[in-house]
């Protein structure tokens, strides 16, 4: 499995280029659909600002209405809201005058303990308080200590002197709760336009890439898992989805909470805010190693999954012969040896996440309150010019506290977004392969007159399995290609139908090199029916007009007739609108190829193709389909590959192949006369004595 790992390794270092490269790449797709990524964002940064104005508002509500309550007050000969009747005498805070009001003597209501106390003078002191049996309020440490008689107040009393900050504390309140409706509004939003942002960019993606496919070439599949292609298609862009979904929105959402709290902090006290700075290289240290750490583990896990994909896709495939050869056990050992490696490096990768991820976020949440009571404690509780008060303090906590949140969220992601950045590797190389371009391109019908002039040709480099082949085949006519395995014969119909180009030498059609063609329009007018006949999902008449809405019914029906289907067809319940499934599961080996030959039929080829179309069907479906094929190839030229040689008896050109040359050439008479190659073969097949 080591192999494998440095294989799927291999061609993740062989990509398109740099994880910059892929994440400006990434950004370009994102571009295309700008307008609701911008409309995110914009709603993302409201529900952030009006989130994070909570802690300010309850910093104005402790102190401003709460412990406002002990700034100095002042008596006072006016009336009004702010006014507090205390023993006969009317005292006003000092926040509440107007200018050029007049003030009389000061006073101050401090807490010691659970109570209040009021001072009929001013305070000059700052520090520690504590009242004693007579009435003496003493502030201060030491030589520093003053004391104030101070008279205690009732619950009645003290509630006069907080009546006047009531109505601002619900209207905090009321506006508080306004801040988060629209913060949740915003929200909801802002993950609507992300998320939909995101299923456009995908859609987009997933169409890029099934174009891609159809523009790649034959000789691109021939090394290429189907799964893998299907892959990439489904389960990669699906990881992409999750980029722009969940890990792009947690690092804007992260990047915007952080920087608006760091706003909020330094708003709030510079020393403080400059002390917590310190988490940003953390994190961005953070990032970068945990990042180095899971990348060969998040790719392990990748390869195995896709290990345990294929081999339950094959397992699928192969359970006839699984069970026929009582392979269950073997099979599901096999199973369990990917299963647990999965198993242990997910373990691995748990124990990263969780090392990494509350731990180290709470070594860092303690350290940055250690800094904030040694500030505060020391600092400030010392007497010295900055102190913090208490809303200021309770603000800090608050946005500390939230400031972790968005970490712990981006270091979530971080798994994700190494998955979702190879995955987006893997679909570039797709994306990066040369292909053509698909066009709707026609052209007129050709005659059919096709010439083979020295072609040479080699599924690899310096491995030719064609060499020098030079025939003619003119209109009408048929030309048979017989020989053994890897003679050659399926290799000269896929350069006729190009799905793949020569080497050296040329194919002309109709005196036109097809080179010079565009290839869906060349092949416009030329049909095809494989060994293996491969039919969609649908019915019947779909699978024969391949939904073109070109063939009518009738078309469909005719073409059924030409080729003897309907007589085999007709005891299905809903006759051709008979629903086939995948492959054609339900309909017999010759009910599949019959559909094929109706098929090729339907879409009136000038080019006619048969590679081995008849080694899967019955000596009584066979015939039916040799009386048929007398009478569609009329006007068409028609090649055909067979290894009954019975069943080309009547072609008007026979080349017979070896090791990718034409050994014989003529008609069957011809070539039983010359009593070669061709003759031996027939009469094995016949079963007669081959002759020394």
């Amino acid at each position: 499995m080591s192999n494998e790992v440095e294989q799927f390794d291999l061609e993740i270092d062989q990509t398109t280029g740099s994880k910059a490269q892929t994440i400006k790449r990434l950004f370009k797709y994102a571009m295309k659909f700008r307008r609701p990524l911008i409309i995110a964002l914009l709603m993302l940064t409201v529900a952030v600002s009006t989130d994070l104005a909570g802690p300010m508002i309850a910093k104005r509500l402790i102190d401003k209405h709460i412990s406002g309550i002990e700034q100095p007050w002042y008596m006072t000969e006016t009336e009004g809201h702010y006014a507090v009747s205390y023993r006969n005498n009317t005292y006003k805070r000092a926040d509440h005058f107007e200018a050029g009001d007049a003030r009389g003597a000061e006073a101050r209501v401090l807490q010691v303990g659970k109570d209040y106390y009021f001072i009929s003078e001013a305070v000059v002191a700052e520090g520690a308080r504590s009242i004693d049996d007579n009435g003496l309020l003493t502030i201060g440490t030491g030589a520093a200590s003053v004391s104030y008689p101070a008279d205690k107040l009732s619950r009645q009393e003290l509630f006069a002197f907080y009546r006047p900050e009531v109505k601002g504390m619900i209207m905090l309140c009321w506006f508080y709760f306004g801040l988060l409706a629209v913060s949740a509004l915003f929200s909801y939003g802002q993950r609507y336009y992300l998320q939909a942002s995101a299923n456009r960019i995908i859609r987009k993606m997933r169409s890029d890439v099934f174009e891609q496919m159809n523009r790649l070439p034959i000789r691109y599949f021939d090394n290429l898992p189907a799964g893998k292609v299907v892959s990439r298609i489904t389960n990669d862009t699906e990881a992409i989805r999750e980029l722009y979904v969940t890990v792009t929105a947690n690092f804007f959402t992260g990047t915007i909470y952080m920087g608006g709290i760091f706003a909020a902090l330094f708003f709030l006290n510079t020393r403080l805010a400059t002390i917590c700075l310190f988490i940003i290289p953390l994190l961005v240290i953070w990032v970068i190693v945990y990042g180095k750490v899971a990348k060969r583990i998040n790719r392990i896990i990748r390869s195995t999954v896709s290990e345990i994909n294929g081999m339950v896709n094959e397992s699928i495939q192969g359970m006839p012969i699984i069970q026929a050869f009582r392979k269950e056990k073997k099979m599901e050992d096999e199973f369990e040896a990917q299963n647990n490696k999965l198993f242990n490096f997910q373990n691995r990768l748990l124990s990263l996440n969780s090392l990494t991820g509350h731990n180290l976020v709470g070594v860092i949440r303690n350290i940055a309150f250690v800094a904030l009571i040694w500030y505060f404690g020391g600092i400030s509780l010392g007497g010295v010019e900055g102190a913090v008060t208490l809303g200021i303090l309770y603000a800090f906590v608050d946005y500390l506290n939230r400031l972790f949140n968005p970490i712990v969220n981006i270091v979530n992601q971080l798994p994700n977004l190494e998955t979702a950045l190879v995955s987006a590797e893997r679909v570039f190389v797709l994306l990066d392969e040369a292909g053509e371009k698909v066009t709707d391109q026609k052209m007129e019908r050709y005659k059919g007159n096709v010439t083979f002039d020295n072609v040479w040709f080699a599924y690899k480099e310096g491995e030719p399995v064609l060499k020098g082949i030079s025939f003619e085949a003119k209109q009408g006519q048929t030309v048979a290609l017989v020989g053994h395995t890897g003679s050659g014969k399926s290799s000269i119909l896929n350069l006729l139908f190009r799905f793949y180009d020569v080497d050296k030498g040329s194919i002309t059609i109709d005196g036109v090199e097809t080179r010079k063609m565009a290839r869906q329009a060349m092949r416009e007018h030329m049909g095809i029916v494989l060994q293996d006949p491969f039919l969609f999902t649908g019915t019947i008449a779909s699978n024969v007009s391949l939904d073109d809405p070109n063939i009518t019914r009738e078309q469909i029906e005719q073409a059924l007739r030409d080729v003897g289907a309907d007589r085999l067809l007709k005891h299905l319940p809903q006759g051709i609108d008979e629903p086939v499934i995948e492959k054609g599961g339900t309909l017999s080996a010759g009910q599949r190829q019959l559909l094929s030959f109706a098929r090729a039929i339907a879409f009136d080829p000038a080019i006619l193709i048969l590679d081995e179309a008849t080694s899967n069907i019955d000596t009584e479906t066979e015939s039916m389909i040799q009386q048929a094929l007398e009478v569609v190839k009329k006007g068409r030229t028609s090649f055909v590959i067979a290894h009954r040689l019975s069943t080309i008896k009547s072609a008007d050109l026979i080349l017979v192949l070896d090791r990718g040359e034409i050994v014989e050439r003529g008609s069957h008479d011809e070539l039983m006369r010359q009593g070669g190659k061709y003759f031996q073969m027939y009469q094995v097949q016949q079963g007669e004595p081959v002759s020394a």
